[in-house]
């Protein structure tokens, strides 16, 4: 039997949308991280995937049975600037699965080396990159983030030259799809409307499968990518997460959080965070990712309108622009209903929804916004303060207290707190001890905390495992208030975030 049960839908319904490539072979495969779980969710045979035979397989030395595979056509616009012509320069998709819960996921590698995708580049990766994969994968899927996942990482047996030479790896990602915003805009940018249509049925048919044939489908499918989203990038503010290379090529269709590159989570609070040293101009800022997706979502909307109308139709253009823009302008109003509504379970407000009323809402905005205020005033650690608010639900608020200079301006926003939730309760909230449970089960105790990861990624191009195992298994359980795990919730020394950057890892 083999070990996937591959129903590749990409390769049979969109050719023409993909070249067909082999990985490259390597010199000594070594299988340094296999995830049990995931595999046993995609329902496959873990007895096939041991030992040596494993390592070639996800080294790319071997192509399993039923695996077709093909490096995916795309665009993007790269810090606002288009590029017609992406594609896998450094992937291929394997194909797909059905997983135990009948969900399809695609098997690729991502390190496979070069294809005709590649403008130049060598097509392979390295072993610190694809372990950061895993590590931040692992934890977003942990903090229930939606999220592509890592199957596996083997190492090859050579070395990558970057600044300098490293030890190379491929990575095996899981995903519910990889389509994503620039795949749509490759097929207009070629002025192919006939494969965008293909297109478009194809990711209706596997995301929004109840709006294939209806009316005004177009429309309807970038408001159901656009509601994904909104609560995925609301998701990532409320843990701190800077996705760090937001380009149209990073935007899946699915709502999936995908490329772990330059990506970082922020220590102290403040909205112009940026980690990646790239971003010279701060544009994926960790404030500025709500707006970055929405223009994002404009540059989808404008390959969908070409489908709609026809454009010698003037009129039915102008009705198709008009309906795409009241989508994208819709766009802030969601993520700020799903980032407050992430918020108030944070504070503790966990009466009914439906005792809530629009002067709520504004005063809850408010509230949220001056302790933000507080946090980036005093550079607050942005996890550790919401991880302490649940004590000061139960009434014990030094904690919180010790991480603030300016203690009098925090305790009369924590007075204008506690009147809140003494509403709340009236209102059908829950008693001290049980909101405070509830409050340590949205705010994280354990996140990849940056130092943690550069140092496990550090030991493992070193050959040493141990540290990013130990990391690995810290924030696979992000709630936990296992001693074990207190070192892993400090976080860095102040000087050394200030001076902290990311890197592609290209």
């Amino acid at each position: 039997m083999p070990a996937f049960r591959f129903d590749n839908t990409y390769a049979r319904d969109l050719p023409g949308f993909y070249t067909s490539w082999q990985p490259a072979r390597v010199p000594a495969p070594q299988l340094l991280f296999f995830n049990d779980g995931l595999a046993a969710d995609l329902g496959l045979d873990a007895a096939a995937l041991q030992g040596e035979a494993a390592a070639a397989l996800f080294a790319g030395n071997t192509v399993p049975e039923g695996a077709e595979p093909l490096a995916q056509a795309y665009a993007g616009h790269q810090f606002g600037g288009f590029s017609p012509r992406l594609g896998d320069g450094r992937a291929l998709l394997l194909g797909e699965v059905v997983d135990t819960q009948g969900r399809r996921r695609d098997i690729a590698m991502k390190g496979s080396g070069r294809t005709p995708f590649s403008r130049g580049g060598d097509g392979k990766a390295a072993v610190g990159p694809m372990l950061r994969e895993v590590l931040i994968g692992e934890g977003m899927h942990a903090l229930g983030i939606p999220t592509t996942r890592a199957l596996a990482v083997a190492g090859t047996g050579e070395h990558v030259m970057r600044e300098l030479p490293l030890p190379g790896a491929v990575l095996t990602r899981v995903a519910a799809s990889h389509l994503r915003v620039g795949t749509f805009q490759f097929f207009l940018a070629e002025g192919d409307t006939d494969k965008l249509r293909r297109l478009l049925d194809y990711a209706i048919a596997r995301h929004d499968p109840a709006l294939a044939g209806t009316p005004g489908q177009e429309m309807a499918f970038l408001r159901a990518v656009a509601r994904r989203q909104a609560t995925l990038i609301a998701q990532w503010l409320n843990v701190g997460f800077i996705h760090g290379v937001m380009n149209t090529d990073n935007m899946t269709i699915s709502g999936e959080t995908i490329d772990y590159g330059p990506c970082a989570f922020m220590e102290a609070y403040d909205p112009a965070t940026v980690f990646s040293s790239i971003d010279h101009g701060g544009r994926y800022a960790y404030g500025n990712q709500p707006g970055i997706a929405r223009w994002n979502l404009a540059r989808l909307a404008e390959t969908l309108l070409p489908l709609v109308a026809d454009g010698d139709d003037e009129a039915a253009a102008k009705q198709a622009v008009a309906a795409a823009t009241a989508v994208i302008d819709e766009f802030p109003v969601w993520v700020a209903q799903a980032l407050l509504h992430g918020q108030r379970a944070k504070l503790g407000l966990l009466a009914p929804a439906a005792t809530l009323t629009a002067a709520d809402d504004e005063e809850d905005a408010r509230l949220v916004a001056a302790w933000l205020a507080q946090l980036q005033a005093q550079a607050v650690d942005f996890t550790l303060a919401w991880r302490l608010l649940a004590g000061a639900a139960e009434g014990d608020s030094e904690p919180l207290r010790d991480q603030f200079r300016d203690r009098e301006a925090l305790d009369a926003w924590l007075l204008a707190w506690q009147a809140r939730l003494a509403r709340d309760t009236a209102a059908g909230g829950p008693a001290a001890t049980e909101r405070a449970a509830a409050m340590r089960r949205v705010s994280p105790r354990i996140i990849a905390r940056n130092h943690r990861v550069e140092a496990a990624l550090a030991a493992a191009t070193e050959g040493d495992m141990a540290p990013f195992d130990a990391l690995l298994a810290a924030v696979r359980q992000p709630y936990s208030d296992a001693p074990a795990l207190t070192a892993y919730a400090q976080p860095a020394p102040a000087a050394e975030t200030l001076v902290y950057q990311t890197f592609c890892g290209t």
